[in-house]
């Protein structure tokens, strides 16, 4: 598990920025629901008047006077972007990185098959992912006992689930494109979150377009959908999952022929 030390040293720092700002967005907005939520109801009545900008981001089927309602569309975003951001740069470079920074023929030359360096490097991308998910979790749970309301235990951690599927899903659909390309791919990665997210955006306010959310993962992230059915969507888990394991299974058909320089 040498290569897997290796990538998480070389990792942690970028690990640590990502969880600190994302962590500190959370505990932000959390700390100033107290001060707002009696001013929520009309804010509220105001969004549930504003058609297609509702719909898109559900707002209509939330109350902002709740903590959960709050949580679910204000800290959602910000988990949901945030998160998706950082998955999609851990694991679209985690491959390509070796022929940009012409540490390939170094790598290559020991006796270490290219099927477990790309399972090392699979192994180093989940660990992170993980680790930053546990810390805002607690970073969340942790904010919400401070202000003093009352912890909805159930519904943010599925949120919070919903939003780690969701990474895995984006991760191993770019460690997929990572063993296509020769160059750094932050640009990529960061291009195919921002389309997962638009295209959630199109399905909730086109009915024609309802099948996106069987494209996006951030479909079955819905806080509206989770927070009134008190759980996820099965069938579109499942669908992440399928499309997840495929990039993962492109990536390792791929590398082990490639001819890298």
């Amino acid at each position: 598990m040498t290569l897997v030390k290796h990538e998480l040293k070389q990792g942690k720092t970028s690990l640590l920025i990502w969880t600190a700002a994302i962590g500190f967005l959370l505990a932000i907005c959390i700390f100033l629901f107290p001060e707002m939520k009696g001013q929520m109801d009309s804010v509220s009545d105001m969004f549930s008047s504003m058609g297609s900008f509702t719909e898109a981001f559900g707002m209509d089927r939330l109350n902002f006077g709740t903590l959960i309602g709050f949580y679910a569309v204000e800290c959602g975003n910000i988990l949901g972007l945030g998160g998706a951001f950082y998955a999609a740069l851990c694991a679209a470079g985690i491959l390509s990185k070796e022929e940009k920074d012409k540490t390939a023929e170094f790598l290559l030359t020991h006796p270490v098959s290219r099927k477990r360096i790309m399972t090392e490097k699979l192994i180093a991308v989940l660990v992170q992912i993980t680790a930053m998910n546990i810390m805002i979790y607690a970073i969340s749970v942790g904010s919400i006992a401070v202000v003093g309301e009352a912890i909805p235990l159930k519904e943010i951690s599925l949120l919070h689930l919903a939003y780690y599927l969701l990474q895995l899903e984006l991760a191993g659909i770019c460690f997929g494109i990572s063993s296509f390309l020769r160059k750094g791919s932050a640009g990529v990665g960061l291009g195919i979150a921002a389309m997962m997210y638009f295209l959630n955006l199109i399905a909730n306010i086109a009915d024609v377009a309802e099948f996106l959310k069987y494209i996006t993962p951030f479909g079955y992230c819905e806080g509206a959908d989770i927070v009134a059915n008190g759980r996820l969507d099965g069938v579109m888990v499942a669908v992440g999952a399928v499309i997840g394991l495929g990039g993962i299974m492109a990536a390792y058909l791929k590398y082990t022929k490639k001819d890298i320089h």
